[in-house]
């Protein structure tokens, strides 16, 4: 378990870096990002030392002197000095289950499967430039947001820097119902780690296996990338989407920010 934690970890770490450059601020790093959404400060890799309250402060006078959110984000079992700091400092902390699938028999099984969809479902995933992907990402607002997608649905800027849409090493997956988007999610791959964040199904669509569908289709393409460990964090009412497709409970991720409002981790999936 503590070496497939510190993959975890060093996935965590270096997952944001192709899109956000990096402040040292006392035992915590800060992620400062170059394009789209904000990132978040977590545990300085490799840190043994304990994290006090003053830390925490001194990352959130950082932030709000750059104008960005004040939020953190770890493993608690991986540092859990930060849950008490984070709460000193005026936080609120969230948690989830932190879930993995690095099972290689389990890996097979789920690609062996993954051309698997619901009835009038088609699942694929969106190559750079794919002008569904607009859609996908509304849909997706959408699910976070417990709507039906609309035009005004903010979209992330990166998506429209070609150069980073070329060199960006994440992958999208979208749902389509009735060639409809109505769902997707996202990967990110660090060397045979990959971090699978952002699924969601739009309330109308749900309850029909799409959600399982999209996170085996996502495990599917990080196998087919050479990735043999995979992980996300989950709400309570996804946990048992995710199990399905093999993912089991390792550890819990926190994520910590002012009172309001409430925090969604980067894989608490409405589905």
């Amino acid at each position: 378990m503590e070496e497939l934690l510190e993959r975890i970890e060093a996935g965590y770490d270096a997952s944001p870096r192709s899109r956000a450059t990096t402040e040292e601020v006392g035992p915590l790093t800060l992620f400062l990002s170059r394009v789209g959404w904000p990132y978040y400060a977590r545990p300085r890799l490799g840190l043994t030392d304990p994290i006090a309250p003053a830390d925490v402060v001194r990352v959130r006078d950082r932030q709000r002197e750059l104008g960005v959110p004040e939020a953190f984000e770890w493993v608690h079992e991986v540092t859990p000095s930060l849950l008490a700091a984070a709460e000193a400092a005026g936080l609120t902390v969230h948690r989830y289950p932190l879930m993995a699938l690095g099972d290689r028999t389990l890996l097979s099984d789920v690609v062996q499967g993954s051309s698997a969809a619901p009835e009038g479902v088609t699942v694929r995933v969106l190559p750079p430039g794919d002008p569904a992907a607009r859609d996908v990402r509304r849909a997706i607002h959408a699910a976070f947001s417990e709507e039906e997608p609309t035009d005004a649905a903010p979209d992330d800027p990166g998506a429209r820097d070609p150069d980073f849409v070329d060199s960006n090493p994440s992958r999208f997956v979208g749902a389509f119902l009735d060639g409809r988007a109505v769902g997707g999610g996202s990967s990110m791959p660090t060397g045979r780690v990959a971090e699978l964040a952002g699924i969601g199904v739009i309330p109308s669509a749900r309850r029909r296996g799409i959600g399982a569908a999209l996170t085996a289709a996502l495990v599917a393409d990080a196998h087919d990338r050479g990735c043999d460990l995979l992980y996300l964090s989950a709400d309570e009412g996804a946990e048992g989407v995710y199990a399905s497709v093999g993912f089991r409970p390792v550890a819990t991720a926190c994520i910590a920010e002012p009172p309001e409002p409430q925090a969604v981790p980067g894989g608490a999936e409405p589905v």
